[in-house]
């Protein structure tokens, strides 16, 4: 793997985790915590929604065998759910798939916001779940999936340091200024899947002639 490859790989996962547009949210659901409950609520989001992406990047073989799902048809499909999702922050906004208002108002009355929302699905959401499984299935060589596993991994370390730097993030950027950020990660994360759909496309039609780059 080379390091044009391994830079798209983390700039993919980095863009659909977002965690600079979790910021806002984050922040109004710990409204109350003292940092030290902060950094406990940080912690369990990080290992669920990293959990989560590393255990369907490994299951994700399963998953296509069970289902009789062939690798160029899942392309096709994650890459028209990322464009929705890029499309959604291009807006800026966060993805609809990711969170509803429902959740976010039952989260305020309890301690497990870590878990859910925060972790899933607000940092790890059907996007999220969607790239990392092109990826690995992209990618059968055992240690350019370790690769692929080492970009959640630091993906998820980024988004510890700014969570818990969020309030001081916000001061210096602004809601508008977190909005110019998610609309940046849309449209790279919106070429992202465009090339996963046109890859799809070049293995399930080949004779069309579409050009298929890296993943």
């Amino acid at each position: 793997m080379d390091w044009a490859t391994l830079l798209a790989i983390q700039v993919s996962i980095f863009a659909i985790v977002n965690p600079i547009g979790v910021i806002p949210t984050f922040l109004a659901l710990t409204g109350g915590y003292d940092a030290a409950m902060r950094r406990r609520v940080i912690a369990k989001a990080v290992l669920v929604g990293a959990g989560l992406l590393i255990l369907f990047g490994l299951a994700g073989q399963v998953i296509f065998a069970v289902f009789s799902i062939t690798i160029p048809a899942f392309r096709i499909a994650g890459g028209i759910l990322i464009f929705k999702v890029a499309f959604d922050m291009l807006q800026g906004e966060r993805p609809k798939a990711d969170s509803n208002d429902q959740e976010i108002a039952d989260a305020l009355e309890r301690e497990s916001i870590g878990i859910t929302p925060l972790g899933v699905p607000l940092l790890t959401g059907p996007g999220a779940i969607t790239t990392v499984m092109i990826l690995v299935a992209s990618h059968p060589e055992g240690l350019d999936r370790a690769v692929i596993y080492g970009a959640v991994l630091v993906t998820f370390a980024i988004a510890v340091v700014l969570l818990i730097a969020g309030e001081r993030l916000f001061r210096f950027m602004g809601r508008s200024g977190l909005q110019v950020f998610t609309r940046v990660m849309g449209l790279l994360l919106a070429a992202v899947a465009v090339q996963f759909i046109l890859n799809g496309l070049s293995q399930a039609l080949p004779g069309l002639g579409v050009p298929s780059v890296g993943a």
